[in-house]
């Protein structure tokens, strides 16, 4: 491409299978914006190298490589970013339907914001939409998959921690807030996300990550309560799904 796509969508990967195709499909099935497509895989042994490469030509830049997991995957999709605006796509996610790039950039450019979020929808029928108005300590207040980042915010506030599995976005999401960084919402759906990705399996380590991001960024006071309703949440989800296994 000789010139900066609007939107730059990054997809980082590991052994995803057939569930990157759909993923994929959804990317080069959207009209009415100029979009790259940046597929981050970590050294997948599923055969899926093989299969991006027979796509090479559908896809502005493959890293193939290992890394130190899936945000350091993201920060080296950032990277290679020419967009004004960035898009996280999970491997097992797709755009909601062949209009929504389009829509939410249209949104974005109206707001003057920095972070763009709308909604996101689960296979299970779950819907997370982005809410204004929540207190940002409570839990992660954006959806990455329902959201649009300015690129220019990771050069002048830094990248996604890699020493952070689960809860890096929370963590860079509450940076952006920290310093000013507008967040506004866009009434348009992105994606429908697979269940059981990295956020969504329920184990401890994501809501000990959570507990520990809040901690980064105020007083242990203003965070305890929280801490309390992150440790309910993680019960909660452990019973539900003991009980849907059995």
């Amino acid at each position: 491409m000789s010139h900066a796509p609007n939107l730059s969508v990054i997809v980082a990967c590991l052994n995803p299978g057939a569930r990157l195709h759909a993923a994929l499909a959804s990317v080069w099935a959207q009209r009415g914006t100029a979009l790259e497509l940046i597929v981050v895989d970590g050294g997948s042994t599923d055969g899926t190298l093989a299969w991006l490469e027979s796509r090479r030509a559908q896809i502005a830049t493959l890293i193939a490589e290992p890394d130190r997991g899936v945000y350091d995957a993201m920060n080296k999709g950032v990277a290679a970013a020419r967009g004004e605006w960035l898009y996280f796509l999970g491997a097992d996610d797709r755009f909601a339907d062949d209009g929504a790039a389009a829509a939410a950039l249209a949104h974005a450019r109206g707001t003057g914001a920095g972070v763009v979020a709308g909604e996101a929808a689960f296979a299970d029928g779950r819907i997370y939409r982005f809410d204004a108005a929540a207190s940002p300590l409570a839990r992660n207040f954006v959806h990455h998959q329902a959201a649009l980042y300015r690129r220019a915010l990771f050069g002048d506030h830094g990248s996604f921690d890699p020493a952070l599995a689960v809860m890096a976005d929370y963590d860079f999401n509450l940076r952006l807030r920290q310093r000013g960084v507008r967040f506004a919402p866009i009434p348009v759906r992105l994606a429908i996300c697979g269940t059981g990705g990295l956020s969504d399996r329920g184990a401890w380590r994501g809501y000990r990550e959570e507990i520990a991001v809040r901690h980064r960024h105020g007083p242990a006071w203003r965070s305890l309560g929280w801490d309390a309703l992150s440790v309910v949440r993680w019960v909660r989800k452990k019973i539900v799904r003991i009980a849907t296994h059995d």
